[in-house]
């Protein structure tokens, strides 16, 4: 049997079903779709010097890997490469050509410290040890029973608060872009990042096929926008992609209320499971995702290995 590495070939959609199907047999608990991996492949910014790989055995598309350079950080030379295989496709040795096709590639782009997300089970770890990487923090993933969760029931909003949808910016999301950079600035994170170009947010993240702005739920403060819950939804399944407040009205419940109504609008859509992330270093999120009966179902750890 022979292994290969090669891009991924974003105009063939089998090539690109075959790399959406084994990144969701390896993560399960992330919403993949072909759509979502062309889109990536296709906005990320020019200075992240982006790769998509495929680990091909006699034709099929066994392993993923995702690699990239974190060009809107102050530090240079920082890098990223999370790497998937098909479970039932381990030990025929695609995991460690995509490892070594990522960094030969990110090496040669100048990077000098790579982040990598490894399974928290004991294969994977031993297999990111071997490679020269070393754990750092972790994240959870996450599920909610949405049809059978008792979620509270709705209330009226604290004076000068209301709820609206993203759909409600679908006209100017620059509000939406202003908030979600300040919160994407304080979420727990190896990398610091300057999140500052607004077109680039556009195509990214507005535009991302995923993105069902009528179950994002936005809570405005006195006409601008405070807190909100971002909703992804892939026809069958719903997910949190991200939930967060502006810094000068933390502590007022109001990231517990974005969600809560976001998933109260899922669950009248149709959904019947929920599914997020969250960082072990998060507790105030931690803390509202238990509170709404999220269960863990499984950890990675970020992973980081310095060159030179």
């Amino acid at each position: 049997m022979t292994v290969l590495a090669r891009d991924l070939r974003s105009d063939d959609p089998a090539d690109v079903a075959a790399f959406a199907r084994v990144r969701h047999r390896a993560l399960p608990f992330i919403l993949w779709t072909p759509e979502a991996v062309v889109h990536r492949l296709a906005h990320t910014h020019p200075d992240a010097r982006s790769r998509s790989l495929v680990a091909e055995e006699d034709g099929e598309v066994i392993g993923t890997a995702q690699i990239g350079l974190v060009h809107d950080s102050p530090e240079p030379g920082q890098a990223y490469l999370n790497i998937y295989v098909d479970p039932e496709r381990f030990r025929r040795g695609a995991g460690g050509l995509l490892v070594r096709t990522a960094e030969e590639y990110l090496t040669g782009e100048g990077a000098t410290k790579l982040y990598s997300w490894v399974l928290d089970e004991p294969a994977h770890l031993a297999f990111a040890e071997r490679h020269g990487y070393r754990r750092r923090r972790a994240s959870h993933f996450l599920r909610l029973d949405l049809a059978n969760a008792t979620l509270p029931p709705p209330s009226s909003p604290p004076p000068g608060v209301e709820l609206r949808t993203a759909a409600d910016y679908a006209d100017d999301p620059r509000p939406m872009f202003e908030l979600d950079a300040e919160t994407v600035a304080d979420e727990p994170s190896d990398v610091d990042v300057e999140f500052t170009d607004y077109e680039a947010w556009l195509a990214e993240t507005w535009r991302h096929p995923l993105l069902d702005r009528e179950l994002t739920t936005v809570v405005v403060v006195d006409g601008r926008p405070a807190a909100f819950s971002v909703a992804y939804t892939d026809g069958t399944r719903y997910a949190t992609a991200m939930t967060g407040t502006v810094r000068a009205q933390r502590g007022r419940g109001l990231a517990k209320l974005a969600k809560t109504d976001s998933l109260r609008r899922a669950r009248a859509a149709g959904y019947t499971e929920a599914l997020t992330g969250n960082d072990t270093d998060n507790g105030p999120m931690l803390a509202i995702n238990k509170w709404l009966g999220y269960e863990i179902r499984a950890t990675e750890v970020r992973h980081v290995r310095e060159l030179g």
